[in-house]
């Protein structure tokens, strides 16, 4: 029943993950952790924490992690494969389509009016990380008072030092994991 679950799952997050992987990810956190409740949202910021730093699609990185946690080796198959083949055969669809009316000024006017959902989208991600690395809530039970100080500064340092100094987003990272490694591990001992 549970490789059912997350096939349905996946299959609707490769259906409707118009826009690429960083899309798919509030499509994944409604189906895992709000529909069937398979994981709670601080493990699935880890996982999609994981599945950023991971080589590859995000929404395929998502699916293998989801699948591997939940249900082993058959798991990130089924997530695997119930994440491609919607996109897989839309794609082809589309892409018969396209070479056969690309001339077409609708056509042009239909790709250019999806541009704003799928930035949409994205903010919305960007804003469901934002509020679950800050507050361990989403957008809508952030209390100020759940205010994680540590967080909030790293992600204003950050912040400061890729728009003041242009630096890689890669070091931003790197740096951001170290240094609040080292917080935290002072922060234990001191404790």
């Amino acid at each position: 029943m549970l490789l059912l679950k997350l096939f349905f799952a996946f299959i609707q997050v490769g259906l409707f993950s118009v826009g690429g992987g960083y899309a798919a990810i509030p499509l994944i956190q409604e189906q895992i952790v709000n529909i069937y409740g398979l994981m709670t949202m601080e493990e699935f910021s880890d996982l999609i924490t994981v599945a950023e730093m991971t080589p590859g699609p995000i929404s395929i990185n998502s699916a293998t992690f989801v699948g591997m946690r939940l249900a082993g080796i058959p798991g990130v198959l089924i997530c695997s494969i119930g994440c491609i083949i919607p996109s897989f055969c839309i794609c082809l669809t589309l892409a018969h389509f396209y070479y056969k009316y690309r001339t077409v000024s609708g056509v042009q006017v239909v790709l250019g009016s999806l541009r704003p959902a799928v930035v949409a989208l994205i903010g919305s991600a960007g804003a469901s990380i934002l509020m679950l690395g800050l507050f361990q809530s989403d957008i809508f039970s952030a209390a100020l008072s759940n205010l994680r100080i540590v967080e909030l500064v790293i992600f204003l340092a950050a912040l400061f030092i890729l728009r003041k100094y242009k630096a890689s987003a890669i070091s931003i990272i790197l740096g951001s994991g170290v240094v609040g490694t080292l917080i935290y591990v002072i922060l234990g001992a001191a404790a």
